[in-house]
């Protein structure tokens, strides 16, 4: 009977490459067995991670992140401009009559 491999999620991934990152002192191979993973594998995630960053990063080199809090501000901004235009619309409107 063929064995079963076994299913790590997303998080558990992601959790495994930072402590991997920030290992201090310790090795690689040393944050491995403490998750009871190869260190290959561990490589291997991290890889993956690191380029699905990349991939998530836009033409102008923002993160999706970085592009959504940039239009936020924009947004923002654009809203209190709008505001001051109907009050000097209004202003003027009211200053014709």
């Amino acid at each position: 009977m063929a064995k079963q491999r076994k299913q790590y999620t997303e998080e558990f991934r992601r959790d495994a490459v930072r402590m991997m990152r920030n290992r201090g002192t310790r090795t690689v191979a040393e944050v491995a067995d403490d998750l009871g993973v190869g260190t290959n594998l561990l490589h291997r995630w991290a890889s993956k991670l690191e380029k699905d960053a990349v991939a998530k990063r836009n033409v102008e080199g923002e993160t999706v992140e970085q592009e959504v809090r940039r239009l936020r501000k924009e947004v923002e901004q654009l809203r209190m401009d709008k505001a001051i235009l109907k009050k000097a619309a209004a202003f003027f409107a009211k200053d014709s009559e």
